[in-house]
């Protein structure tokens, strides 16, 4: 298996989910991290699994708006969060908007949000999932919420909950082939990733 972690961060938490999922992929075949900017058609092309994941802002995806915003949040008086190194290049909106239709990969995605109930922060991993649903991948996951405190760090336990949720995904994606795959054989099971 060759899987894509492509991941959009802000302030490096999505970044720090990214690399432990790629962890827990590892065991599973060859894995690449790259953040949404440098992950080109070829990337994409190259794998066979592509994992797609970004912070929450405003209930969704990034907008403009909100990446502005929380770049100004870095510079206000007593803030210690500090910028991911790509932080400043395109986010996964653009992204999309470039990646090609028609896909017959697998995928999965996931976003980091405020440990709040889901109804009041919103998911970007929904948006993420439905993007690429409509580019054609095939979801071998229910989208996935990785947590962050009011302070904007990673919650204690999440970068472990993360690789174990990569060792998922690699065993999931050991499943039997989707209906429009080669090998494909009629009456073969599915069992939700957990």
């Amino acid at each position: 298996m060759r899987a894509l972690v492509v991941y959009e961060s802000m302030y490096g938490n999505t970044h720090e989910i990214a690399d432990k999922i790629a962890e827990g992929l590892r065991p599973h075949g060859e894995v690449h991290v790259v953040p949404v900017g440098e992950a080109t058609v070829d990337e994409v092309s190259w794998a066979d699994l592509v994992v797609v994941g970004g912070p929450t802002h405003v209930h969704s995806l990034p907008s403009n708006r909100s990446r502005e915003g929380a770049k100004d949040a870095v510079s206000k008086p007593g803030s210690d969060l500090h910028l991911d190194p790509d932080a400043e290049g395109p986010g996964l909106r653009d992204w999309f908007k470039t990646l090609p239709t028609g896909s017959t990969k697998r995928a999965a995605a996931f976003d980091t949000r405020i440990d709040l109930a889901a109804v009041l922060t919103g998911r970007a991993s929904h948006s993420i999932k439905n993007r690429l649903t409509r580019h054609g991948y095939t979801m071998v996951a229910d989208a996935e919420s990785f947590l962050v405190d009011k302070q904007s760090h990673l919650v204690p336990g999440e970068a472990e909950r993360a690789v174990t949720w990569g060792e998922h995904l690699g065993e999931t994606y050991a499943w039997p082939p989707v209906a429009h795959e080669p090998g494909f054989r009629e009456g073969q099971g599915r069992t939700p990733c957990p």
